[in-house]
């Protein structure tokens, strides 16, 4: 035993440094989203048709899933993760490969394997890993260098590459600010970010003059570049707005949203789930959640700045970045000030995959939390 180690007995108890505001909070929001996505799919509650159940089920599963997962995740420890990146990421570009291969398409995007009556889609897990391969690279250094930033776009541009041949621009979108934040907070020289900017806007033009794009996906792109286009997508938009419209200050009431009742926001369980809170909670109703989301976001960072480590420390920034630019676009592109690309409001919308991700994700923040003290440790845990 070295002297900066000391007997596992007499370490402190994880469970004492347990942030318990975290999992309170991400339990509050996901139960919202529980309540929102029953309201968006239950149908007409008749006597001849009684309101359906089947998506409140499957999205109550999902949480109980994702807050065990929450609890495993932050009970093995984010340096346990740390250890074993190499062979996640391996195992993430595999994944991202086969689904090419072997997953099911749906909607001209081939993003998930069908396994029995739910659909996994390694991409939104794949957010985490790389979360966790970008933490271990930038964190082996107290800034990120030109070469540092170069081998982390080639990391991030593996599993980016094939998110792209499916093609998922909106997960695609999520990647770039994953590595975005996570370039900023480990430290990248001013004239390193410039380049990185440059290669993030000739990215995006590549993909957007390519034919890689299917052709909803463009129209969704056009509606917010052109006001004028004729599309599905503008339908989709100008219905999306009437509904947050309709919600007022207070909102008519859950169950009781014209538009959503009578079905005319189309995906409303998922990518315009945010029309379902404003138009049934209004205006306060829809601050709050907002600002239940702010308080998380608002907590991540903390943690991510009395982390005793820069892994940690870029960890938890990694799952903010991630967190933050989910919830802007996807409010966003409901009230129409960003482009329509299909994000999923974390712990909102509907989508098993996305749910018990941010749940391990949250895990790991939480690790981090736990953890802050034992980084005076040999680093055996």
């Amino acid at each position: 035993m070295t002297s900066t180690q000391i007997p596992r007995e007499t370490r402190p108890s994880l469970l004492r440094h347990v942030d318990y505001f975290l999992p309170v909070i991400t339990l509050v929001i996901s139960a919202i989203g529980v309540l929102m996505v029953y309201s968006a799919t239950r149908g007409p509650d008749t006597l001849l048709r009684p309101a359906e159940t089947r998506f409140l089920e499957r999205q109550f599963i999902f949480v109980v899933i994702g807050a065990v997962a929450m609890i495993i995740t932050a009970w093995i420890g984010h340096r346990y993760f740390q250890r074993f990146a190499l062979y996640l990421y391996t195992f993430m570009s595999g994944a991202l490969f086969l689904v090419l291969i072997a997953g099911v398409e749906s909607k001209g995007t081939k993003a998930w394997f069908q396994i029995g009556g739910y659909q996994l889609q390694p991409s939104e897990f794949g957010k985490i890993v790389l979360i966790v391969a970008l933490a271990a690279w930038y964190g082996t250094t107290n800034t990120a260098s030109g070469r540092k930033l170069v081998i982390a776009l080639v990391i991030a541009g593996i599993p980016g590459l094939l998110i792209w041949r499916q093609p998922d621009l909106g997960t695609l979108l999520v990647y770039g600010a994953i590595v975005a934040g996570m370039t900023l907070v480990a430290g990248v020289k001013g004239r390193h970010m410039f380049i990185f900017l440059l290669f993030v806007v000739t990215l995006a033009t590549i993909v957007l003059q390519s034919d890689s794009l299917a052709n909803y996906q463009v129209d969704r792109l056009l509606v917010f570049i052109d006001e004028d286009s004729d599309s599905g997508a503008r339908y989709n938009l100008e219905q999306a707005q009437v509904a947050i419209g309709n919600g007022g200050l207070t909102g008519k009431g859950v169950f009781e949203g014209t538009q959503n009742n009578s079905d005319l926001v189309p995906e409303q369980q998922n990518d315009f789930i945010f029309t379902v809170i404003a138009e049934e909670t209004g205006f306060i109703g829809s601050m709050t959640v907002l600002g239940l989301l702010a308080l998380l976001l608002i907590r991540i960072w903390r943690i991510s700045q009395i982390a005793d480590d820069k892994f940690g420390s870029l960890i938890a920034a990694g799952v903010f970045s991630m967190l933050l630019f989910q919830i802007f676009q996807s409010v966003g592109m409901a009230v129409g000030i960003m482009p329509i690309t299909g994000i999923p409001l974390p712990l909102v919308s509907h989508g098993g995959s996305s749910v018990i991700a941010t749940f391990i994700a949250i895990g790991l923040v939480q690790s981090v939390h736990m953890r802050r003290h034992d980084y005076r440790y040999d680093g055996s845990f």
